[in-house]
């Protein structure tokens, strides 16, 4: 199996977030779980794609952390397809399919960017008891009075959600990037928090900004990631909760800054589409490859 590590949502090396890509042989089935976990903590970055071809333009891509596998990774999905089309198995212009435990996704492939579908967006719950506010906000490292975002214009007030588009994250809005920078988690009790309310982690973010982008860091110490420089899934998620709240709008471009505390800054691109009634959030960016070799499995 030849194993490549990309560095996703960025177009210059030791940016963005790596990831892991494994394309399986042609003809090979994937290998066991167990495997794939071992291959993905081998290659320490907090996820590895499986990439298995199923036809020209179709794969089914499963995804691992170094402890377990999740349904979707946005930031593995861009490197995978990045990968493919270097190694001339897709090409500019094509529209793929991906087959994932999420769902079966389009990924568009262009010249300068991949733009992926990401799995049906919903909100599955809030956090609205202040107590329970409060808590989430100590175990980040920050306090809830003070971090209320109420938007005049609008007449809204931002408050934690947990938003999918195909992981489950806790939307915490902070109220500025002064704020963002401070946070400190407590990781062993955000794992905890995490676990309670059944997601993956926290996605903190701004939109009080000077340069007129959204601000974003995202935390998963429940499967082993204490911070990631770009979430593709997560920025998917903030990009359904803020339409849903009336800052971003359909058709919009959105951009999203992320992993500047890491000194690794991602540019990710967002956008949310309305097809047959129902919205759809697609997430693009590009990637660099940093290594190549081969898996001696």
């Amino acid at each position: 199996m030849k194993f490549y590590i990309v560095d996703a949502f960025t177009d210059e090396l030791f940016g963005g977030n790596p990831a892991g890509v494994v394309i399986l042989d042609k003809g090979e089935d994937f290998p066991s779980d167990d495997v794939m976990v071992k291959t993905a903590a081998e290659l320490r970055y907090s996820e590895t794609a499986f990439i298995k071809q199923l036809g020209e333009k179709e794969f089914n891509i499963r995804y691992f952390t170094p402890a377990a596998e999740v349904d979707l990774c946005g930031h593995a999905t861009i490197g995978s397809f990045y990968v493919l089309l270097k190694e001339d198995l897709v090409k500019a212009g094509d529209i793929c399919i991906n087959h994932t435990l999420a769902g079966k996704l389009n990924v568009a492939i262009n010249k300068d960017a991949i733009l992926m579908d990401m799995a049906v967006p919903k909100e599955v719950g809030k956090i609205t008891e202040a107590a329970d506010i409060a808590e989430l906000y100590r175990v980040m490292g920050l306090k809830a009075d003070g971090n209320e975002v109420y938007n005049k214009a609008l007449n809204v007030k931002l408050i934690p959600k947990m938003v999918t588009t195909g992981l489950i994250d806790i939307m915490m809005p902070v109220k500025d990037e002064a704020e963002l920078e401070k946070i400190n988690p407590d990781f062993p009790a955000l794992a905890e928090l995490s676990k309670k309310y059944e997601v993956v982690g926290v996605h903190a973010f701004t939109v009080n900004t000077d340069d007129g982008f959204i601000h974003a860091r995202n935390f998963a110490p429940l499967y082993e990631i204490d911070e990631e420089a770009a979430t593709g899934t997560s920025n998917g998620a903030l990009t359904y909760y803020l339409y849903n709240m009336g800052i971003v709008k359909e058709h919009e471009l959105n951009t999203v800054i992320q992993g500047e505390k890491m000194l690794r800054p991602s540019k990710i691109s967002t956008k949310l589409i309305m097809e047959d009634g129902k919205p759809v959030i697609k997430v693009g960016g590009f990637a660099v490859t940093l290594a190549s070799g081969e898996i001696e499995i």
